[in-house]
């Protein structure tokens, strides 16, 4: 096997960089790790979902253990109204693994560990100012005054992405979802097990999805409609109590199991995760040696439960491409191979958004959709629901040389 590409820079050691790091090294590239932030955010972020089809491409590159030791299982989601009543139910198609529920700091911290095991370096305190690229090599110059050099550079540096500005200034910037999001993890919640379901109700003036365990402990997550976007700063800025109360008001004519929840949250607790955002279609995904890759080029929201899973795809297709073919052709194979499916469910969690922040959006669901869902499962084809989660990647099959780029569409 030929060996285009030697050596990499990914930029960002969130979720996906270990990722992208971790199947560069086992495509036979040597990638370092460069991240903005002075050390680890361990504490940083909410609750997040891991489906069948992340785990599959985590299991590709010997990550997958990652997320069944921090994760829990989840066979599917409950949806309810305001009122407690059941709209409808979603579960994991059949013959696939089930869905697993993992706080990001753990992720975070499991996913950098094993990238670690792997040999992957990860440098802190390297905000990138610029990208130089000749015949070569690219530089990344950063911050500090450093920099550092290599055959490529991965901008996995999440959706307000300094690497997508700096390849295409006219790229798109995050859209605001009209939705600010918190979480929490709790101890006691005093409630029955929720059977590996999350249960998702949707508020009169909020949405909360929760889960609760055998043990009665739990976490919870809210999305709270506000008309003016905050950034992450400004809403901690806030404070924990300030928003709590904030929070109880908005459930307090619910009901369903978020008023409790929140009562039993300890302010030091709650996880302020900020505006939930997406990005609209990316036109320029690489650039001469530099390419993005996660929510740098296709942010979903939490909506979609995908953002994860669809970073980790990534991050393995582009490994693969950049084994097999030589780097140009490789971005351009890459993007042939990703474009289509994510724009497909970027749209889906818009149009999940719109009615999550729409009042007038929720009592017309409240009616329509146990009657819509009993339809859709009687006239969708077989296997048509299962899409998004039995996707599969070999990682031994050959990359061909031409992958055409395909728009996606709804």
């Amino acid at each position: 096997m030929t060996v285009h590409t030697r050596t990499a820079l990914v930029i960002g050691g969130g979720v996906a960089g270990p990722v992208v790091a971790t199947a560069l090294r086992r495509a036979g590239v040597e990638a370092t790790v460069y991240e903005a932030y002075d050390s680890a955010a361990d504490g940083v972020g909410g609750g997040l979902s891991i489906a069948p089809n992340g785990q599959d491409a985590l299991d590709a590159i010997g990550l997958g253990d990652v997320v069944r030791e921090v994760g829990r299982p989840l066979a599917g989601t409950v949806l309810r109204s305001w009122k407690g009543a059941v709209l409808g139910e979603i579960s994991v198609p059949p013959g696939l693994p089930e869905l697993r529920f993992v706080w990001r700091a753990e992720l975070s911290r499991g996913l950098r560990d094993a990238a670690a095991g792997h040999g992957v370096r990860t440098v802190y305190g390297k905000r990138l100012e610029r990208i130089e690229q000749d015949g070569e090599r690219v530089t990344a110059h950063f911050a500090d005054g450093t920099s550092a050099s290599a055959d490529v550079l991965v901008g996995a540096d999440g959706i307000r992405s300094t690497v997508r500005r700096l390849i295409d200034p006219a790229a798109p910037r995050p859209e605001y979802a009209g939705l600010l999001g918190f979480a929490a993890p709790v101890a006691d919640t005093g409630m029955a097990s929720t059977g590996r379901r999350l249960n998702i109700s949707y508020g009169r003036r909020a949405s909360c999805g929760y889960l609760v365990y055998d043990d009665s402990s739990g976490g919870w997550f809210m999305n709270l409609p506000h008309r003016e976007p905050m950034t992450v700063a400004q809403a901690r800025a806030v404070g924990t109590d300030q928003w709590l109360r904030t929070l109880r008001e908005a459930v307090a004519d619910d009901r369903s199991a978020a008023p409790e929840l929140l009562r039993r949250t300890d302010p030091a607790d709650l996880l302020i995760t900020g505006p939930l955002e997406t990005l609209s279609t990316v036109p320029t995904w690489s650039r001469g040696r530099v390419v993005l890759v996660g929510d740098a080029v296709h942010a979903t929201s939490p909506s979609a439960g995908q953002g994860a899973s669809l970073a980790f795809e990534s991050a393995v297709q582009l490994a693969r491409c950049l084994r097999d073919l030589p780097y140009a052709e490789a971005f351009v194979a890459y993007e042939g191979l990703r474009r289509e499916r994510v724009e497909r469910i970027i749209a889906a969690a818009a149009r999940t958004n719109r009615n999550k922040a729409n009042a007038s959006a929720r009592i017309v669901r409240d009616v329509l959709l146990p009657i819509t869902m009993r339809i859709a499962m009687k006239m969708l084809r077989p296997g048509k629901m299962t899409w998004q989660f039995d996707h599969h990647i070999d990682w031994d099959a050959p990359v061909p040389g031409t992958v055409p780029v395909r728009a996606g569409g709804a």
